[in-house]
């Protein structure tokens, strides 16, 4: 080898040096342990992953959160048949509804600081196994007091958006999340949907048992999905495994976030982040308000669940046609899904010229225009359930595709302003 040779092969090595030294993670403790941080293995996390694989990830939580709204909706078929199964009142088979709702509720709050602790893949498997298990008592169930049980219990072991949004904060940074954001609400209020339009076809050819037993079916194909395809994707969770992987190739002083807590988690934390929601309800004006109208516009559809029967009677409809009504609300959701399109596009055009030239509550802008979408939808619902020979059918399930427009505009603006200030 030359000498000019030589001296060209020491400059490249003490490049790399440099370049190694500048990338490679810096100790930030006392004891010369040195925590890896998110941006000394970007790539390696879940922001890395490609778009394809995002897509796909996202693309099984969505049929995995629209399985646990689908739990939610379809019960109402089972009402009748439940009614008349164990000889109580329609108003009392109702119960089992209505404690699933208010589990579910508090079941979204009380999974959310495991996820965060121990990982979206492991909380999200074992709140779809709880869910999955609960259907057998509630499908086998010899008197109606155990349904409502079970019911509770498969309520309380739904996670929900807690972890379902939580992974979109995983794969995407705040100022790209739009898009995805608007898939996951998507699920949510398309499940809601989905209930009613399966169901009328359970309670017309099979017995009430198959009410539950087709949740269990619907849970198990995702849960398995889900199993097989999605990937943990938990920043700090991520980290460890990264640290541990490069301790056993020779990089002994490298411990990931949680490796280096002396206790993961403390009763105290769990508190403040099951507390922190209902702070900002009372703190935050504009988390209230938006709370209250998306809330409000989720449980029109329940209550679409039990008035749409006594309206279609009035046309003849039967039980299965009288769910296929909802397919207006559906074709509502998908109408206000892509109407998001143009206007995220926009906001993001102007973000890469000036990444602070616009508010949160930009976000918003559309949502004036969609939500008075809501009072026009059922003011005419109202108005046009006279029933023949005054009204054609079609005109209330006009209105009711109104009605779903505002829905998911109303669930799904306000979820990006908060992923946004997040």
């Amino acid at each position: 080898m030359s000498a000019t040779e030589a001296e060209k092969t020491v400059q490249n090595e003490e490049s790399k040096s440099e370049e190694a030294s500048e990338t490679s993670p810096k100790p930030t403790r006392e004891d010369g342990k040195i925590e890896l941080q998110e941006s000394d293995c970007y790539d390696q996390l879940g922001f890395g992953f490609p778009l394809w694989k995002r897509w796909t990830i996202l693309t099984v939580i969505f049929w995995v959160q629209m399985s646990m709204n689908f739990n939610a909706s379809v019960y109402a078929n089972g009402i009748i048949p439940l009614s008349e199964q164990f000889h109580i009142s329609k108003q009392a088979a109702r119960v089992g509804q209505m404690v699933f709702l208010v589990a579910y509720a508090f079941g979204s709050e009380l999974w959310a600081p495991w996820s965060e602790e121990l990982g979206r893949w492991p909380v999200l498997q074992l709140s779809l196994f709880f869910v999955n298990i609960w259907q057998i008592p509630a499908a086998l169930a010899p008197n109606f007091g155990t349904i409502v049980v079970a019911r509770f219990l498969g309520g309380i072991s739904s996670a929900g958006g807690s972890v379902t949004l939580g992974m979109v904060a995983d794969m995407w940074e705040a100022d790209d999340q739009q898009y995805a954001v608007a898939y996951v609400v998507l699920s949510s209020v398309g499940g809601s949907v989905l209930g009613p339009i399966v169901g009328g076809f359970i309670e017309t050819y099979l017995s009430w048992h198959w009410i539950f037993w087709i949740q269990l079916i619907f849970g198990a194909a995702v849960q398995a999905a889900h199993f097989f395809l999605v990937p943990e994707t938990r920043a700090t969770i991520m980290l460890d495994k990264i640290a541990k992987k490069k301790r056993k190739a020779g990089e002994t002083n490298i411990y990931g976030p949680n490796e280096l807590k002396e206790h993961r988690m403390s009763m105290k934390e769990v508190l403040i982040i099951w507390y922190r929601p209902f702070e900002m309800f009372i703190r935050e004006p504009i988390v209230l308000c938006l709370s209250l109208l998306s809330g409000f516009s989720d449980a029109l559809i329940f209550t679409f669940l039990e008035s749409y029967a006594p309206v279609f009677k009035q046309w003849n409809f039967n039980t299965y046609q009288t769910g296929l009504a909802f397919l207006p609300i559906a074709i509502g959701y998908f109408i206000a899904y892509f109407s998001f399109f143009p206007f995220i596009h926009r906001h993001r055009a102007i973000r890469r010229k000036d990444p602070d030239a616009l508010q949160p509550e930009a976000r918003l802008y559309w949502l004036l225009w969609t939500a008075p979408l809501e009072t026009i939808g059922l003011f005419g619902f109202a108005w046009t359930s006279l029933g023949p020979p005054q009204v054609h059918w079609i005109a209330p399930l006009i209105f009711s595709a109104l009605v779903g427009i505002a829905n998911v505009s109303a669930s799904g603006l306000p979820v990006s302003l908060q992923r946004s200030k997040s």
